[in-house]
């Protein structure tokens, strides 16, 4: 089992729901982007599924609800659909002290990378104006072959990054994204930004959960400091 970075290097950062409280309009867009093929897919399906890839969300439904595959021309319909319904929502706020707490463990010789399902350009793009991230600290959808609960995501963040499993961790508020991080032995703090019960993220693996970005910010300052890597 992987324990808190002795000598914390990296932190990996989900985005939607980490970054940005952006998983209802992510649950209003899926429900709706379903309704027009007569599925009822649920709000608390989306945060279920969050991190897995929009192709992957899609086939799943399609199987649960609809006991078929879908087409590629059926999945491009429903994620052209969700794309955008997205772009008619309004922006997702950024969590408080989100940004504060990039820059100070940039400012401590911490790296940041952003590890994320989402191939939106509209959420990526954001992350470099709001948070200074570079392509080549971000991990999105295009990168992958197998999402989230797959290891490989968080993988390719590792080798990105440069440093070794025990000098990183993650932060995730999804079961999928926690599973992913355990997969690749990461530790994993979870923050539980949305609707489902604490139980979820503990199940998945979570090695610390908290409720709050503020209480994720003093955690993850304070801890850092006592290994010596943040003053």
């Amino acid at each position: 089992m992987s324990g808190f970075p002795g000598k914390l290097r990296a932190v990996f950062f989900d985005m939607d729901g980490v970054l940005y409280d952006s998983m209802n309009n992510h649950a209003i867009t899926w429900v709706n982007s379903f309704k027009k093929l007569g599925v009822d897919f649920k709000p608390e399906e989306a945060y279920m599924n969050e991190g897995r890839t929009g192709d992957g969300t899609i086939t799943l439904t399609f199987k649960k609800y609809l006991n078929r595959e879908a087409t590629e021309e059926e999945k491009e319909a429903v994620y052209r659909e969700k794309v955008a319904l997205m772009n008619e929502r309004p922006p997702a706020e950024i969590f408080p002290r989100m940004q504060e707490l990039v820059d100070k463990l940039r400012i401590s010789g911490i790296k940041c990378f952003v590890v994320t399902g989402s191939r939106q350009p509209s959420l990526l793009g954001k992350l470099n104006r709001d948070f200074g991230f570079e392509s080549d600290n971000i991990v999105s959808g295009h990168d992958v072959l197998k999402g989230k609960p797959h290891p490989e995501p968080y993988l390719i963040a590792l080798e990105k990054s440069g440093y070794e499993k025990d000098e990183v961790l993650v932060i995730e508020n999804a079961p999928l994204g926690i599973q992913s991080a355990k997969c690749a032995g990461l530790y994993t703090i979870a923050i539980n930004s949305g609707i489902l019960d604490d139980e979820v993220l503990v199940k998945a693996g979570a090695d610390e959960l908290c409720h709050t970005s503020e209480e994720l910010s003093e955690i993850l300052l304070n801890t850092a400091q006592q290994v010596g890597e943040y003053e």
